[in-house]
Parts: structure tokens; C-alpha cells; sequence
């Protein structure tokens, strides 16, 4: 037996709406073939990247996430956590790939350990694509006590076979289904290491397969990176201590129906907010949209570091193909210009907005209504 999803009351139903109506709004939105939305989507799978690793205190900043989706060596990141987010990376773009799989996809025991291969590879104590081999505990990051025990490793093959079976049942609420493969899955907690990020991750792939939209839009794992306290708080209300799949995981699910409707509304501000900064940086350039400038200014406009590599990845992602020395003259003009502003020197060298950029991007965020961040399952007055 595994945690069973709870029934669905009507407040429940009702943020399941909610949500329902944010994403039709951004699926019309990022379908529409508009420069932006490519840059757009580099920096939602960054921070995808960054949230979920920061929950197992794998920190990098914003810029060293982006270089890793770009292919680039990260300005600060040690080797350590450059490993751990390629790592993720690449078990990420694996389940993108998933999620425009033929109709006869299923999930199976070794399709989640392909996934923690992928995933954990670059350091074999983590017993990269194999269940553990002993019992496990989870521990208090502050205090070292065990805050979880998971199930005995002899009923580990027979959960998971449980969970991908269900995984394989339709369901009526692919939000719901995603978020009780993410409790299984870190409760039953099969591997040796990287049960949170799987578990994160097979989430998304769920959410993907639903095909509503990517599942880099589709992922929450951006607001439990920036949420983590509260995140670990309602796993450990739900999982009470041990494995207890006869647990109610009514707050598990609120909680996630939650960080959906808050992530979603963060993309829809997100995607307002580039669609009018690219407008301004097209003024900024005397009107000239097909600019090759565009991305680069886009990226250093919102706090992104800009360096001569990750000039040449930008571009490549629009099929625009230049040499080192074609994008150190690009640099150079617009820093002559005072689009951009250097920073360093020779192969530390990188470039940040200038001030008429980021001023009209600080415009930009500062026009932003308020935000509605109440709890959406808060008794109404």
C-alpha cells in the first residue's frame, strides 16, 4: 500500500479551476511565436534547476543555473555543484524529451532509475540507478536528529511497483496525480541519494505528460526552492515520522494545489513583464526588432551576467551562428553605446545593464499590481 489521494472537496475543486484558467492563459500566451518566449523558457528551466537543488542545499546563483542549461562553465559554482546541476539538467531535458514520447509511453521501476542515473552519476557513492541497499532516515538539517524513517529496503521493490502502477492508471486530476507520485516517491525514499530532486522531478515529468504545457512551465519547483521551510514542514505533517501510507494527505495536496496557482501567476506576470521589456529594449535600438543584440540585452536587463560564451549560447539558440571575435564587437558596441556596462577583466570579464536598460526594467517590475498571495483554502469571512 502507498499514500492514497485524498478525496477532493469543493475548495480544493475550486483552486483546481483557478489554476485551470492560469495555464489556458499562458498556453495562449507562449503559442503565439514571439523572440522573448525563447529566453523566457532558458531562464524558467534555471530556475527550476536552482529551486530544486537548493532545497538539498545545493546552492548557485541564477547566472551559474543559466550558464549550465547553456552548456557554459558557471562564473562561481565549484565543481561539486556544477556536477549536481548538469545532473539535473540533464534528467530534466530527459523528461522534456518523455513528454513528447508516442502514445505508448509507461512508466516503469526502471525508467525512475534511468532518471536517477542521469541524475546522480557524477558521484558513485550515491549508487547512481539502484535502489538502496539498507534502511534509511531522514535527518534535521539543523539539530542532525532522524525526522523520517523510510520503509524497510525489502519492501521497496513491491512500493514501487504499487506507485508505478498508479502512475500508469489514468486520473482525473493530473495536478493531484503529480503531486502524490512526489509523496510516494520521497516517502518511500528508494535510493541512496537524490530522493527529493526524483522526486521533483518525476512530479514535472507527470505534469508534462499531462500536455497542457512544458514542463518547464508546468514545474512548481522554483517556489519550493524559494519555500523550503514550508515545504519540509508539510512533508513532515503528512508523513508523520515514518512510512504511514494510511495517513491523510490532505494537507500535502493543498499545499501543492497552492504552490501551483502561485507559480502560475508568477509566469503570467513573467511573461507581461518580458513581452513589454523587449519593446523597450526594440526602442532602445532605434526600432530594429530582429536584432541580434536583443537576447543578450533581455537577459543583463533582468540581473543576468553576460559573458563573450554565453553571448555566442544566446545567439545559438536563435540559429544565429558568430565567432568569438564577432561577439567581443558586439560586446564592445554596446558597451560603447551604454547598453552595457563591463565588469573584470580578460577571461573574467563579464557585462551587466547599463543604467538606461535597467531602469527601464525597474520601471517595468515597479508598474506590477499587487499580488494576491493569500491562502487560497483560508476559511472565507
Amino acid at each position: 500500500m502507498i499514500f492514497q489521494t485524498p478525496a477532493l472537496g469543493e475548495a480544493e475543486l475550486a483552486v483546481l479551476a483557478r489554476i485551470d484558467q492560469l495555464r489556458d492563459s499562458l498556453r495562449t500566451s507562449l503559442h503565439e511565436p514571439r523572440r522573448w518566449t525563447g529566453s523566457l523558457r532558458r531562464i524558467s528551466f534555471a530556475r527550476n534547476i536552482q529551486g530544486s537543488n537548493s532545497i538539498e542545499g545545493i546552492v548557485a546563483d541564477l547566472d551559474d543555473a543559466a550558464a549550465i542549461v547553456d552548456d557554459e562553465a558557471p562564473l562561481s559554482a565549484d565543481d561539486q555543484v556544477r556536477r549536481a546541476l548538469e545532473g539535473y539538467r540533464n534528467a530534466m531535458t530527459y523528461v522534456v524529451q518523455l513528454c513528447d514520447a508516442e502514445p505508448d509511453f509507461a512508466y516503469s521501476a526502471q525508467l525512475l532509475k534511468a532518471l536517477h542515473y542521469i541524475m546522480t552519476s557524477y558521484d558513485l557513492k550515491n549508487r547512481p540507478g539502484k535502489w538502496r541497499i539498507g534502511d534509511i532516515y531522514v535527518h534535521s538539517g539543523d539539530l542532525g536528529e532522524a525526522v523520517y524513517a523510510g520503509p524497510e529496503v525489502d519492501l521497496v521493490p513491491s512500493l514501487i511497483d504499487g506507485l508505478v502502477t498508479e502512475l500508469n492508471t489514468p486520473q482525473p486530476y493530473p495536478i493531484v496525480a503529480a503531486a502524490m507520485a512526489h509523496l510516494n516517491l520521497v516517502m518511500i525514499h528508494p535510493f541512496r541519494d537524490g530522493n527529493g530532486r526524483m522526486a521533483r522531478c518525476l512530479q514535472s515529468l507527470v505534469l508534462g505528460r499531462n500536455g497542457v504545457l512544458s514542463p518547464v512551465f508546468m514545474s512548481v519547483e522554483e517556489y519550493l526552492g524559494r519555500n523550503t521551510p514550508a515545504y519540509y514542514d508539510v512533508l513532515a505533517a503528512v508523513g508523520g515520522g515514518t512510512w504511514s501510507p494510511e495517513r491523510d494527505a490532505t494537507a500535502w495536496i493543498r499545499f501543492m494545489l497552492t504552490a501551483h496557482l502561485r507559480q502560475a501567476a508568477t509566469h503570467r506576470q513573467r511573461i507581461r513583464n518580458y513581452e513589454r521589456l523587449w519593446s523597450e529594449l526594440v526602442g532602445l535600438l532605434g526600432g530594429d526588432e530582429d536584432s541580434r543584440y536583443l537576447p543578450a540585452l533581455l537577459d543583463a536587463a533582468i540581473g543576468r551576467k553576460i559573458t563573450r560564451g554565453g553571448y555566442v549560447a544566446l545567439l545559438a539558440h536563435e540559429s544565429v551562428q558568430i565567432s568569438d571575435q564577432s561577439a567581443g564587437r558586439d560586446l564592445k558596441h554596446l558597451v560603447d553605446t551604454g547598453l552595457l556596462l563591463p565588469h573584470g577583466e580578460k577571461r573574467g570579464r563579464f557585462y551587466r545593464a547599463g543604467q538606461v536598460v535597467a531602469e527601464r526594467w525597474s520601471r517595468i517590475r515597479a508598474s506590477e499590481p499587487a499580488r494576491d498571495d493569500s491562502d487560497p483554502f483560508a476559511p472565507r469571512t
